[in-house]
């Protein structure tokens, strides 16, 4: 039997929900991850939600955190760590996998274990492998807990660019040029490997991007202008992911999309534009979350273009059956048209993020914006649907 079918208690109907923000991990973007977790839980209304801050340390523990997101933001052009907030070194959070079953339990070595209470939904505010990708996905579908954002399919697809590109493009959506590298071809032969992306070069032409298949928040992202360069923008990548993908330089303006469930289906907010930023070759990570990169909400756009950069970010949202929330990323090429660059199924919401922005822009302000995907969350059930 599956708990959303159990009875419930009088204290249950009598509480609030409890919201489980969980954050940090083991990917390479686990310090923006505790940011955005920050941001979260500033805005989360706890007069109308209980809140359980958790934290996955970059070793995978998961750590009972203090609820003080003054202390989860970016200081001295630094990311904080779960290590840095979790109240012990050695204790951990367990989540039952028994359906029937949200309780969670806190124990540490040589102390009776601690029943913290049931979690309601969990708000996985994870970037990268390990969390965004399915993987906590998965194990919250196997405790049968709602969470907010996207299910196992779609998380997996949005974090995989290679397979987000053939979604699209099994949909009708426009993508441009690109060349996957996989492990395997580096371990049988790397010169042929790296044969492939200098004949990619010369039919697409140079500068290449260079970069992780499965990684975000730009991380380990490289521009490669000639030939010297390639060889180190491959280690860099293949320092976050041994897959690895190529793109060729789509030349115009970068154009990015919000995309948020409603209860009558996806919407999608006025667009942003992120202008070319000076001191950087490219939106690379510096430029996002150190160096606070301005983008134009709304983008100076015409109202067809408008109208169609909407359209086209929920056809991406519901080309990977994404749920809750999506960030579509485009490039307006100097020609007229849109091409799709990426999906972000958990985007930052960090205070600069363009995603709450572009929403804020459209008339829905933070702490709705999080309450809106506590309570999309709540509305649905687990397993099939």
């Amino acid at each position: 039997m599956s708990s959303e079918n159990l009875p419930q208690s009088p204290e249950q109907q009598l509480r609030k929900p409890r919201v489980a923000v969980v954050f940090g991990g083991r990917s390479s973007e686990h310090g923006i991850s505790v940011v955005t977790a920050g941001a979260v839980l500033r805005a989360i209304d706890r007069t109308k939600y209980d809140v359980l801050p958790i934290g996955i340390t970059t070793d995978g523990r998961w750590a009972l955190t203090a609820d003080e997101p003054e202390r989860m933001a970016i200081a001295d052009r630094r990311t904080p760590s779960v290590e840095e907030l979790a109240e012990s070194a050695e204790g951990g959070v367990v989540l039952s996998v028994d359906p029937a079953n949200r309780e969670v339990v806190y124990s540490e070595p040589g102390a009776v274990p601690k029943a913290l209470g049931e979690v309601d939904v969990v708000f996985p505010m994870l970037h990268g492998p390990y969390g965004e990708d399915g993987t906590l996905q998965g194990l919250l579908e196997l405790a049968g807990v709602p969470y907010v954002g996207s299910g196992v399919l779609a998380s997996a697809v949005g974090q995989d660019k290679e397979y987000m590109k053939r979604v699209f493009t099994s949909f009708g959506l426009p993508v441009g040029p690109y060349l996957v590298i996989r492990p395997r071809e580096w371990e049988q032969d790397a010169s042929a490997a790296r044969k492939k992306i200098i004949d990619f070069a010369g039919d697409h032409g140079w500068p290449l991007f260079v970069k992780p298949a499965r990684a975000g928040s730009s991380i380990g992202i490289t521009k490669v202008e000639e030939l010297s360069g390639l060889d180190a923008a491959i280690e860099e990548a293949q320092r976050h992911d041994p897959k690895i993908l190529v793109e060729s330089l789509l030349r115009g303006r970068e154009i990015e999309c919000g995309v948020l469930e409603f209860e009558d289906g996806p919407r999608a907010s006025a667009p942003a534009e992120i202008p070319p930023v000076s001191s950087h070759d490219f939106y690379d990570f510096e430029a996002k979350y150190i160096d606070s990169a301005a983008g134009l909400v709304p983008a100076p756009l015409t109202d067809e273009q408008t109208a169609e950069v909407r359209r086209l970010a929920v056809e991406a949202f519901d080309a990977a059956s994404c749920e809750g929330l999506v960030r579509a990323d485009f490039f307006l090429t100097e020609d007229g048209e849109f091409v799709i660059n990426e999906i972000n199924t958990m985007p930052g919401f960090t205070p600069i993020s363009m995603y709450p922005r572009m929403w804020q822009e459209s008339g829905v302000g933070y702490p709705e914006l999080v309450d809106r995907l506590i309570q999309a969350a709540l509305r649905r059930t687990t397993g099939l649907r």
